[in-house]
């Protein structure tokens, strides 16, 4: 139910305040200097003291210093302020010893597919390979017969050029099948030697009008990137399910497991696709299952794997490293293998000891970390697979978000939006001209680094790597035997000691260092150095500014009175209305003024009538009391009493 509160409830509210406005307004003096020289009587701070009492010249020596003074202590307290407002922190290291929990392990092979199963998706690539070897290694000899066979579509897209660099003003470009692939063109090579010329690829859009190069070095670096972006546009149209079929299945790469005294296989072991290595697999993620703690440091506590590479059966031109691709993390973390991993090669036994940094560091205003990643403008395209945020994920995920936007189709090696198609040459014919000039765009990699955000959280692993032959030549016979049993169910030796890698991961101690930022300047230390300046230059504390803040209320105060007394000094100078007839004469204003029943003639009856209806007695004349300004004792902007204030 709405209250309702009487008129006559307001007038004791009114009184009251301006009772609060009168006692305020009153302060120390009415006056600037009355102000002033009641401060300097008894403000705590020595300076002003001394300003009032001593003699001219003194006063005028005092008032210099507790200016200067006063300045420092503004430039003190600003340089303090600014370097509380510019967030530093300091960092602090701390050794704990407790059991901890096992990283997880994620092992991957160099070759990302078995080379007996993409060989059909490949056959042209491969045939066209071959011969730009041949032109590279044999420039001078014809080729014409084998030209005539080969399929130039994938070539047209993004060819290899020779840059003929002999004349640096004017170099000359030879497309290395000759300038028509069908006809019997002499080869660049018989124009251009291998030692004069340099391979680069040739990058063109808007069908063709618009083309840049990628020089290279070396015609390996030239080949190899070339041969990657064809495979690429190749996987990119076979559906992920294909792929993975294609890759390396766990029982066929994972011989043997052991984690501390218990077993294991591949089945303890969670799968993942990553592109760059194909078929990868992940040990104590951590994502269906608890974390497996270390029992002790040592390598007879940590995990045991022996694994078959296959090396055989690598496809040639794609994977020119032999070896196993591996990686520590934290649990529930995306395994960005390509840019964290290590290689373990084959043929030996490599030992891994593990020593964790634990790194926390301050949120926002001190750093622009981020907790979960919620606070990024980036959609995490890795979200899919319920993992953490981290930093890679999120330059991965902006760097396929401007691949989409700028390109119009997304890169196969990153995760794809929901709508959006992987780029390939059938598609969008300019995608490798845009990939490339994006992929080497410093603004782009700029704007991915500045929307992106490190983890104010994380988990590093650092490793001391050691290698031994194995197996040793005296103990290869009986391994290679009882492994191919077991695997294959074979008396004979289907393994070799190129394909075999034996890895030990363990922690070498159970001390982790934890590094830990704390923020440098907090406001204890602002206030300490503030209080410690203003006391030593003017030898004042917190009370002395709660006096300087009094008089400064003071000083509007008055500045508001001083205001108000003018605005009604104003508003009584201003002139009367001017008369609506002639004006009257100095007789009939007298006569007015000491006769109030007296009307000029020209005051009809009518009003007569209205003025005194009814025939009421007219005011007997009399002469009025006094009207004089100089009886008043004090002026008007000085007076005390409530009843001024409430007339004001």
């Amino acid at each position: 139910m709405a209250s309702h509160v009487p008129a006559g409830a307001t007038m004791p509210v009114k009184k009251y305040l301006l009772k609060c406005l009168h006692r305020l307004q009153k302060g120390p003096g009415y006056t600037y200097k009355e102000l002033l020289v009641w401060y300097c009587n008894n403000t705590n701070t020595h300076g002003p003291k001394r300003i009032i009492c001593e003699g001219p010249k003194k006063k005028a020596m005092w008032f210099l210093l507790t200016l200067l003074f006063a300045c420092l202590v503004c430039w003190q307290w600003g340089v303090f302020i600014q370097t509380y407002l510019s967030w530093e922190v300091s960092v602090s290291l701390s050794m704990g010893f407790k059991t901890m929990n096992f990283p997880a392990v994620t092992v991957c092979n160099s070759s990302p597919f078995q080379y007996s199963k993409v060989k059909h998706l490949l056959k042209d690539l491969d045939e066209l390979m071959e011969a730009v070897l041949d032109r590279i290694l044999a420039p001078g000899t014809g080729h014409t017969n084998t030209s005539s066979a080969l399929n130039f579509t994938i070539w047209d897209h993004t060819p290899l050029v020779f840059i003929d660099e002999r004349n640096p003003d004017h170099p000359l470009v030879l497309d290395l099948f000759g300038n028509s692939h069908n006809s019997s063109s002499p080869a660049p090579g018989s124009i251009c030697n291998a030692q004069g010329c340099k391979v680069a690829m040739k990058l063109c859009s808007d069908n063709g009008t618009v083309c840049t190069f990628r020089n290279f070095t070396s015609a390996t670096q030239a080949v190899t990137e070339w041969y990657i972006l064809q495979a690429t546009n190749i996987f990119s149209q076979v559906p992920r399910k294909d792929l993975v079929g294609m890759g390396y299945a766990p029982d066929r790469i994972i011989l043997a497991c052991l984690f501390g005294t218990e077993p294991c296989s591949y089945r303890n072991f969670t799968p993942i696709f990553y592109p760059d290595y194909g078929n990868c697999y992940i040990f104590n993620w951590g994502m269906t299952e608890m974390a497996l703690p270390s029992a002790n440091p040592g390598t007879e506590f940590g995990l045991k794997l022996i694994l078959d590479i296959g090396p055989e059966d690598y496809v040639p031109f794609l994977a020119s490293t032999a070896g196993a691709r591996l990686m520590l993390h934290e649990q529930r973390t995306y395994p960005f293998i390509k840019e964290e991993g290590i290689y373990a090669l084959t043929g030996t036994e490599t030992s891994i000891g593990v020593l964790v940094d634990k790194l926390q560091r301050k949120g926002e205003p001190y750093s622009p970390c981020t907790m979960n990643g919620s606070d990024v403008a980036i959609q995490n395209l890795y979200s899919d697979y319920n993992t953490t945020y981290s930093i890679q994920a999120c330059l991965h995920s902006c760097f396929q978000d401007l691949m989409i936007r700028n390109c119009s189709c997304g890169h196969y090696l990153y995760p794809l939006p929901a709508g959006e198609r992987y780029c390939n040459s059938r598609d969008f014919p300019d995608w490798a001209y845009c990939y490339l000039s994006l992929q080497m765009s410093v603004a782009q990699r700029e704007t991915c680094l500045s929307m992106c955000k490190d983890s104010c959280n994380d988990t590093q692993y650092k490793m001391t790597i050691s290698m031994a032959d194995w197996p040793s030549e005296a103990s290869e016979d009986w391994i290679f035997h009882v492994l191919s049993q077991e695997r294959d169910q074979s008396a004979n030796i289907t393994l070799s000691r190129k394909g075999v890698v034996k890895l030990n991961i363990y922690f070498q101690e159970f001390n982790y260092r934890t590094i830990e930022e704390s923020p440098a300047n907090n406001i204890v230390w602002l206030l300490s150095n503030l209080g410690g300046q203003f006391g030593f230059w003017m030898g004042g504390s917190v009370l002395c500014l709660i006096e300087f803040g009094e008089i400064i209320i003071d000083f509007i105060w008055i500045t508001i009175i001083k205001l108000v007394v003018f605005c009604k000094g104003l508003r009584k100078r201003r002139p009367q209305a001017s008369y609506t007839g002639p004006p009257p004469t100095v007789a009939e204003l007298v006569e007015a003024h000491t006769n109030f029943g007296f009307q000029p003639d020209t005051t009809s009856h009518s009003l007569y009538a209205e003025v005194y209806p009814d025939q009421q007695t007219l005011p007997i004349p009399g002469t009025p009391p006094p009207n004089y300004d100089s009886l008043r004792l004090q002026p008007l902007d000085t007076v005390e009493s409530d009843s001024e204030v409430e007339a004001i």
